[in-house]
This record gives C-alpha cells, sequence and structure tokens, in this order.
C-alpha cells in the first residue's frame, strides 16, 4: 500500500504531512514510556528490520494481485503503540528514500496510512480483545490475529478517503473503495497470519518481551464473608530465563537477513493490492516518477548487480542492515532522553 507520487495532490499531502508529523511527535512523547524498561529498546529496533524484511515478501492473494506484510499490529503489540508507529514509519523512510518504494511527497500519506491508521485500530482492537477473552497467552495470540486481520482494511478505507479529498484521477469513488477493501480483506488474512506466527513465537521464549501480554495473570480473589476479595500478591521469586535477550535479538536479526536476502527472492512478482487496483481503475494515469529512482539500491536491486538473486539478496540484507541501525539509533536515543527527563533534577517527570 506504499502510495506513489502523484496519486494525491500537493494540498492533500501537505495536510496528511502535518497529521504524520504530529503523530510522531506524540509517538515520540509516548515512546520514553514504553522504552523506560533496557530490554524493549534493542527489540524495537530489531522489529522494524523484521518489518522492512518480510514486506519484501509479497504472496499472493488472487488472481494476478499479491500483498505483504503493513506491521503495524506487529509492532504495536510487541513493543507497543507508540513505539510501533515509530518503527514503520523508520522503514518508510528506509524505503522512500533508499529504495524508491512509496512517494517521497507522499511520505505524509504513507505514514498516516501504514504507520498510524493500522497501529490505532489494531492496538484498539486488541486491547478490547483482551479485556473480554481469558488472561491468557494463547488470548494474545488470537487477538494479534483478528487486530492485524482488522488493521489493513482499515488502512484500505482510510487511503479511500484520503483519496476522495485528494485524488488527482477523475476516478469513482465507489470503484475505488469497492476494490480496495475487497483485495485488502485478503491481504489482511496474510498479515493476520504472520502477526500471530511472530507473536506466538516470541510469547513462547520470553514472554516478558511482549508489550501486549504484560499484566496478563490473573489475581487470585477469595470470599471473605461474602464478598470477593483481592488475595495478597505472592512473594515473586526471580525465575531465569530460558532465553536471553541477546539469543532472541540474534535470532531475529539472523531470521531477518535470511528472509529479506534469500527468501524474498521466491516472492511473488505480481503487483500489490494498490498497484493492481490503481492500474485497473486508472489512478496511477498521473503517477510521478521517483526522485530516487536512480538510487543504488532502486526497485530492491543492487545497481550494476546483472544476478537478480544476487542483485536482490544483497539490496534485501542492506536494508535490514539500515534499519536495524537507524531504527536503534531512534530508539536509543529516545530512551536516553527519557533517562535525562527522570534524572534527580525532574523526579517528577
Amino acid at each position: 500500500m506504499h502510495v506513489p507520487d502523484g496519486f494525491i495532490d500537493a494540498p492533500t499531502s501537505a495536510v496528511t504531512g502535518v497529521v504524520a508529523a504530529g503523530a510522531l511527535a506524540v509517538s515520540l512523547r509516548g515512546a520514553r514510556r514504553e522504552l523506560g524498561e533496557e530490554r524493549t529498546a534493542p527489540l524495537a529496533g530489531l522489529v522494524a528490520a523484521f518489518i522492512f524484511a518480510v514486506q519484501m515478501l509479497n504472496f499472493p492473494v488472487a488472481a494476478g494481485t499479491s500483498g505483504h506484510l503493513l506491521g503495524g499490529a506487529l509492532a504495536a503489540i510487541l513493543v507497543g503503540p507508540y513505539t510501533g508507529v515509530l518503527c514503520v514509519s523508520v522503514v518508510l523512510l528506509m524505503q522512500g528514500v533508499l529504495f524508491a518504494d512509496g512517494g517521497l511527497t507522499a511520505l505524509g500519506v504513507n505514514i498516516t496510512d501504514m504507520a498510524l491508521v493500522t497501529t490505532v485500530v489494531s492496538y484498539a482492537v486488541f486491547r478490547g480483545l483482551l479485556a473480554v477473552l481469558p488472561r491468557k497467552r494463547r488470548s494474545v495470540t488470537v487477538a494479534s490475529f483478528v487486530a492485524a486481520l482488522v488493521s489493513v482494511p482499515a488502512a484500505a478505507v482510510a487511503f479511500t478517503l484520503i483519496y476522495a479529498v485528494g485524488g488527482t484521477t477523475d476516478v469513482s469513488l465507489g470503484k475505488v473503495a469497492t476494490a480496495m477493501i475487497g483485495v485488502h480483506v485478503l491481504i489482511g488474512i496474510g498479515e493476520a497470519v504472520i502477526t500471530a506466527l511472530t507473536v506466538g513465537a516470541v510469547i513462547a521464549v520470553r514472554p516478558d518481551l511482549v508489550h501486549g501480554a504484560r499484566g496478563l495473570r490473573q489475581r487470585l480473589r477469595l470470599r471473605v464473608d461474602g464478598e470477593l476479595v483481592d488475595a495478597p500478591e505472592p512473594v515473586a521469586v526471580p525465575v531465569a530465563a530460558r532465553t536471553s535477550r541477546r539469543a532472541v535479538w540474534l535470532t531475529g536479526l539472523v531470521a531477518s537477513l535470511v528472509l529479506a536476502g534469500f527468501v524474498s527472492f521466491y516472492a511473488s512478482a505480481d503487483p500489490d493490492g494498490l498497484e493492481k487496483v490503481a492500474h485497473d481503475k486508472g489512478i496511477d494515469t498521473k503517477e510521478k516518477e521517483h526522485a530516487s529512482a536512480d538510487s543504488p539500491l532502486a526497485d530492491y536491486g543492487v545497481k550494476d548487480v546483472s544476478d537478480a538473486r544476487l542483485s536482490g539478496g544483497l539490496a534485501g540484507v542492506i536494508g535490514v542492515g539500515v534499519t536495524v541501525v537507524a531504527g536503534s539509533a531512534v530508539f536509543w536515543a529516545v530512551r536516553r532522553r527519557r533517562g535525562a527527563d527522570v534524572s534527580p533534577a525532574n523526579p517528577g517527570l
């Protein structure tokens, strides 16, 4: 759903740019709380790199159409909604600048649609489901599946609304909405499977690293004099984790490198949902050439490397490396800023 330059007019792109900037400012402030624990910041950089890698794996969803992970739900559940917005935004920035994927003037549109809408909608659905489901780890996986499934058509609706305001072509809004929502419901199934499997895998080895799984334990209640009261909290006994944070991080990084550097070669070559709808409905008639079209990594290939497998693999590995470094730098800076805010000189902040 990477919107290229030319689909949306300049005034609307500017407005979404302001919305995106505001969302990033709020997310930077909120992420200070979510990144308060040392274990969260490194995971956030890895989540950004993993989303980049999996977004290279287009999967077929219908005749001549493919889809890929958006990642808002996955990021929000793993590291928190504010940090999740930042994770997806880092990915979108790397893709737009280095790989000519998603327009630069449309960056505000893409951040608003793919980072903000997916994260907010998915996390709201996720929390709503956890409020009614049994407080068990399995419920986190189930809620992750549903939240991710809903987030993708929600992003399709958001794009349709943005297009209704600032679309550059005269195309029936009803046809655009029907086509976008229809194909992205199918893509949402793939998003849900990937999200649930990933969240489930992390919960299986380190549930304490999953933001959405915190506080799952239901407190025991006792009946005293005919009334239910909370039982006293048992004394916590430290238990060594079966898998260290470093092992989880390294495993995730290796998985991201393998997915982007090798598995991506076997991804579907069909156009994704937005590309297909844009071509079929004539939305792409005013698409503009990307400002980074001459980038050495444009279209996820390394310039002057003739072998397609090697070129795509190298581009994927470089993308994962750049994203994990950029993401980790952002989250390290945010966490450091939080440390300054809660210093002895500012104990109340």
